[in-house]
């Protein structure tokens, strides 16, 4: 089997709108989470979030190309470019054929759903744009992808809720590895801030109205986010081959069903699924040195999270440091997965551990070393990203420094 490094990265979130903006609010940790602004805010308990402020995608895209875009879109393009420059890869003639795109969004386009909604029953308008279809189905950001930078392989999109980056970086992994693809566009991007999209999330309860404090005793929910993030996967030969800079080796993906409830987390099913990276990497436990957590700032699902941490890690989880970077840019839904890759390379290449920020009171039930408020410099040979999903869907990434 090939080896499967990362040749490019590009992002737009709360926190920068590319990777270095990016890493050096992780380091300095910055919380992107602010006040919502747009339209019907004040309808909403929820006012707050990682929320993309100023951004206007007349100053990156044309008239027509706009027509086409929802904002989901717009973002995952905006982190391609940066992606694929940073590479240095140019698609044509076999190389396009032998390259795809994977991406993972949970809801695809929500602000078209949000907008057109509105058109049709409170405006009271019996039409909606023509191309409200292509706008929103969950593929688009895929597609654009694709035909901007001509990419003719396997191209798609994955949506398993919150682990959808994940499994989309996963599938990106296994193509480059097995020799299906010589380089894959992977990574994922959310936009649901807009009034339909918070407001269907107050009614699960989970969300708090202050701030993301994950793995703190006082936590009292999550913090919704927006944005994409965007990654080169290559074949290791082929990147060394044309001397294109590497960020990190991607060596290993578990995934696992819990099989259980669709909603609440099951540790067993978290445990498998870094079990299951760990074996596909060829590493045992002791080799991990950094955890990117899912760390949503729930109470159940810090709680189990922490548990299949020592569930799989035993007493090398006293040695471990994990971190939930949801606490400076929200929980991006779909797209979580990707922006939390970058501090995983950040840790591999850079050697500093983005924090836990917002952390105020140790909880007994996560008493592990969260890195809490504060980033810490320290080498990591290998690290894992945990992306947990209601359904009960879990997806874990292995990584090492290279």
């Amino acid at each position: 089997m090939r080896r499967v490094v990362i040749t490019g990265s590009g992002t737009i979130n709360a926190l920068g709108r590319d990777v270095p903006g990016t890493l050096e609010a992780f380091k300095n940790g910055v919380c992107g989470i602010s006040e919502l602004a747009f339209r019907d805010v004040e309808r909403l308990a929820i006012r707050i979030g990682g929320q993309v402020h100023g951004w206007d995608g007349a100053e990156h895209f044309d008239r027509q190309q706009l027509t086409l875009y929802d904002r989901f879109t717009q973002f995952t393009l905006h982190a391609a470019r940066q992606a694929i420059e940073q590479s240095g890869l140019s698609f044509s003639g076999e190389l396009a054929e032998r390259c795809g795109v994977v991406l993972g969004t949970a809801a695809g386009g929500v602000t078209t759903w949000d907008e057109s909604y509105r058109t049709v029953y409170e405006d009271g308008k019996n039409r909606v744009h023509p191309f409200v279809v292509p706008r929103l189905m969950n593929n688009a950001a895929a597609s654009h992808v694709s035909m901007q930078y001509n990419l003719l392989g396997p191209s798609y999109t994955v949506a398993t809720a919150c682990s959808s980056s994940n499994h989309a970086m996963g599938q990106a992994f296994h193509m480059v590895r097995s020799g299906m693809s010589e380089a894959v566009v992977t990574g994922g991007s959310e936009s649901m801030l807009c009034f339909g999209g918070v407001k269907a999330w107050e009614g699960l309860r989970v969300m708090s109205r202050d701030a993301c404090r994950p793995f703190s005793a006082n936590r009292n929910g999550m913090v919704q986010g927006e944005g994409a993030a965007v990654f080169v996967f290559e074949d290791y030969e082929h990147a060394r081959a044309r001397g294109a800079p590497i960020l990190a080796e991607v060596i290993g993906f578990g995934m696992t069903s819990d099989g259980a409830d669709i909603v609440m987390p099951s540790a067993d099913g978290a445990a498998r699924a870094m079990r299951g990276a760990l074996r596909d990497a060829g590493i045992d436990a002791g080799s991990v040195g950094y955890i990117n957590a899912h760390g949503t700032g729930t109470a159940a699902n810090d709680r189990t999270e922490c548990a299949a941490v020592r569930m799989v890690f035993g007493d090398h989880a006293d040695d471990l440091m994990i971190s939930s970077t949801k606490s400076m840019h929200g929980h991006i839904i779909g797209g979580t997965g990707a922006v939390e890759l970058l501090a995983c390379v950040m840790a591999l290449h850079d050697g500093v551990v983005a924090p836990t920020i917002g952390f105020e009171a140790p909880d007994p039930a996560c008493d592990l070393d969260v890195v809490p408020n504060t980033a810490r410099e320290a080498p990591v040979e290998v690290a894992l990203s945990n992306a947990f999903a209601f359904g009960g869907f879990n997806a874990v990434l292995a990584l090492r420094r290279i």
